[in-house]
């Protein structure tokens, strides 16, 4: 459907221009990219990925009248990255996104996510409602805690081959494969998920590997970048993953049976605050999770709109920016 252009405005004092901040939190430090004044929009980006994935929405919501911001989740980035597992799981990045509201001075707060983050931006929501007044979900949509444990559903995947989220899941495996060359894994990652230059249906799918020993990165497609990232953007997410490495990032998928005991107490709970999905129609996470979405009317009653931009990617705000964006400030433009 037809959508409104984004609202703007002239922005003229400095507060509006992006500025970077550290802040005190659970996880030791949070670093943060903040733009505009007004109501808080926090935004919390996935795998492999960080605040720079937001850099299309920033100035868009500043200049739209919110005080938008960017973080760095624990383990990526210029935030802290605690050594153990455990310290990755849900509850303790959730406790993360409360310690930034707080910081920053605001009692509540619209938390949007994309990829992992939407992931978190959901549970953020479903444990502090007080503090996370409405939830835009990117990508991967809300499905309620519960159901069979984590890692005997991905085990069961796949037949011969390996699910990739058990592959990132064995400690050091993956960082094995990735940190050698950063930017070559991230290229290809990038551009398996990527509308423009994801396999097709005949190629073997980037999601999966071959049992006893295969890697990814023998299923990325090679040759060339997604339309959407230049050059200047994959040298920043290299530059971020050659200085830390990836074991933190990975470690949000080695918490997943942690994460499926900890919200256990809030299995088949609704996310009920006003809510927002958007999603890539040739997104695996939307195709393989159509039932979450069909399940929507009661997993987000409050949900204004679910909407899959077609021809669209895994990527979706930074594949789409102008789409994203003026959905994005037509609903929260809309919240009371």
């Amino acid at each position: 459907m037809d959508q409104p252009a984004p609202a703007t405005r002239r922005v003229t004092d400095p507060a509006a221009a992006p500025r970077h901040r550290v802040i005190e939190a659970p996880a030791g430090r949070l670093h943060l990219v903040e733009q505009g004044t007004g109501p808080l929009v926090l935004l919390v980006h996935g795998f492999p990925e960080s605040w720079y994935s937001w850099r299309h929405q920033l100035p868009v919501l500043a200049a739209a009248g919110y005080r938008a911001v960017a973080l760095d989740v624990r383990g990526y980035g210029r935030s802290s990255k605690p050594t153990a597992t455990e310290d990755y799981r849900m509850l303790a990045l959730v406790e993360d996104n409360v310690a930034l509201v707080r910081a920053l001075g605001a009692d509540t707060a619209v938390v949007v996510g994309h990829d992992w983050g939407a992931n978190i931006a959901a549970a953020s929501a479903l444990l502090h409602a007080e503090v996370f007044r409405a939830v835009g979900l990117l990508s991967v949509p809300y499905a309620p805690p519960g159901g069979p444990r984590p890692t005997s559903v991905f085990d069961a995947m796949g037949g011969d081959q390996e699910f990739y989220v058990s592959y990132f899941q064995e400690p050091g495996r993956a960082e094995a494969e990735v940190e050698p060359d950063v930017r070559g894994w991230l290229a290809g990652f990038f551009a398996a998920l990527s509308a423009d230059t994801m396999p097709g249906p005949d190629d073997p799918d980037p999601h999966f590997v071959a049992r006893g020993g295969g890697r990814l990165r023998d299923r990325f497609p090679t040759g060339r970048l997604p339309a959407w990232l230049s050059e200047d953007d994959l040298d920043f997410y290299t530059g971020e993953f050659e200085r830390t490495g990836v074991t933190g990032a990975l470690n949000r998928y080695r918490n997943m049976d942690r994460d499926w005991a900890d919200l256990a107490a809030h299995n088949g709970a609704p996310v009920k605050q006003p809510s927002l999905f958007i999603g890539g129609s040739l997104d695996a996470s939307t195709t393989w999770m159509s039932d979450a979405i069909d399940a929507f009317p009661s997993t987000l009653p409050g949900l204004a709109a679910a909407h899959l931009l077609d021809g669209c990617g895994h990527w979706v705000q930074q594949e789409r920016p102008d789409e994203v964006n003026a959905l994005l400030t037509a609903w929260l433009g809309a919240l009371a």
